[in-house]
């Protein structure tokens, strides 16, 4: 009786790095590269170096996930190969232009369509299912939210490059990749990592208008507009506000500037078009929001995640900033907002806008809100 061959392990290998690769081509991701946990060594030290410098501001997930996001293998002590996958999300024009047009508010392009999160993860766990019937191996979907340095792990795999900005920079689809990842316990075949291809350019770094980044390849969170609009929750530093302009939700300014984007134009397929409705919303009708009307109007959006106070917040600088005295109005119905950081950036916004009137003194005769009356000591100063 003939016994069967073993199977070789380098073709089963070979074969289940190509299979994944074509699973990822189906589901609609324009890059798939492949590398190992041990990739990317000197993560963790960045990662601590940035947390000591305080650059994280008040993400203190940061600092309490630093053992897991640097070492791939202290998340998961079974994996073996990371799938890292990229999704282009170049916009069809320069997102910079919008800040021309001060009555309206700029919301950052990866935010004007789908959450990602939902869009790319759904698409992980299909791939991930499929790979692993065939693989008979464990396998993991991450997309952002995990403590994953999936940009580290990017440039290893070969995606592209951390530029100077911090973020992934692609020879083919410039800066504008969703990017997310498949961790599994099979053997397969590493690509070879992406080389810094920034040379001497700085445009990133002259183009941020908050002067976020204390040198190239490092960025201080507390200054950048990103997270100034998204993360952070209590009052942005009064210095900051004139510069955040009309952005409302995210910053595009060192992404937008990058060269690279040359080629994310390119023959490009538009899988992930804005909404209409997010691309340049007036602020009349944002600042008009309730909490009903702002949870409809972003149902599927990222943006829904920072609720409507934040949001009416970030608006209101964009109204102050405007220079346009019919947004006036509707700051002032804003002083009487349930929410304290809104009447605070309403008093801001009509105090920057010259609108502040001496009938606005009856509200605060009744404000029993510290950051809200602070701001209205300001005024006093600044009038």
């Amino acid at each position: 009786m003939q016994v069967a061959a073993a199977p070789d392990p380098i073709r089963q290998q070979t074969a289940l790095t190509a299979y994944v690769k074509s699973l990822a081509r189906e589901a609609g991701f324009d890059v798939c590269r492949i590398t190992t946990p041990q990739a990317i060594p000197h993560a963790a030290s960045n990662l601590e170096g940035f947390v000591e410098a305080g650059y994280h501001g008040t993400m203190g997930w940061l600092d309490e996930t630093k053992a897991r996001r640097g070492d791939p293998a202290v998340l998961w002590p079974g994996v073996r190969s990371i799938v890292m996958l990229g999704m282009n999300y170049g916009p069809e024009t320069d997102p910079r232009l919008g800040l021309k047009d001060k009555d309206t508010g700029n919301i950052s392009v990866y935010a004007r369509n789908r959450d990602y999160h939902d869009v790319i993860k759904g698409k992980l766990k299909e791939i991930g299912t499929r790979f692993a019937a065939r693989s008979k191996e464990e396998i993991k979907v991450f997309v952002d939210t995990a403590p994953v340095m999936e940009k580290p792990l990017a440039e290893a795999a070969g995606l592209g490059w951390q530029g100077k900005h911090t973020n992934l920079v692609s020879r083919e689809f410039g800066s504008w990749l969703f990017l997310g990842s498949i961790f599994t316990a099979t053997p397969l075949t590493p690509d070879d990592p992406e080389t810094d291809h920034c040379g001497s350019c700085r445009a990133c770094l002259d183009a941020c208008p908050t002067g976020a980044f204390p040198s190239p390849y490092r960025i201080d969170a507390r200054r950048c507009i990103s997270y100034l609009t998204i993360e952070h929750k209590e009052a942005i530093p009064l210095e900051l506000r004139p510069l955040i302009g009309n952005r409302i939700y995210g910053c595009d300014d060192c992404l937008a500037a990058c060269p690279w984007n040359k080629f994310a134009q390119a023959g490009r397929e538009m899988k992930l078009r804005a909404r209409d409705d997010l691309h340049a919303p007036s602020l009349s009708t944002l600042l008009a929001l309730d909490d009903a009307a702002f949870r409809s109007w972003f149902s599927g959006s990222p943006v829904k995640r920072i609720g409507r106070n934040r949001f009416i917040r970030n608006c209101l600088i964009a109204a102050g900033n405007s220079g346009d005295g019919e947004l006036a109005q509707h700051c002032r119905r804003l002083l009487q907002d349930a929410a304290p950081e809104v009447r605070a950036m309403a008093v801001w916004a009509l105090n920057s806008l010259g609108e502040l009137a001496d009938s606005d003194t009856l509200y605060m005769e009744r404000e029993t809100a510290d950051e809200v009356l602070i701001e209205w000591n300001r005024t006093r100063y600044c009038r």
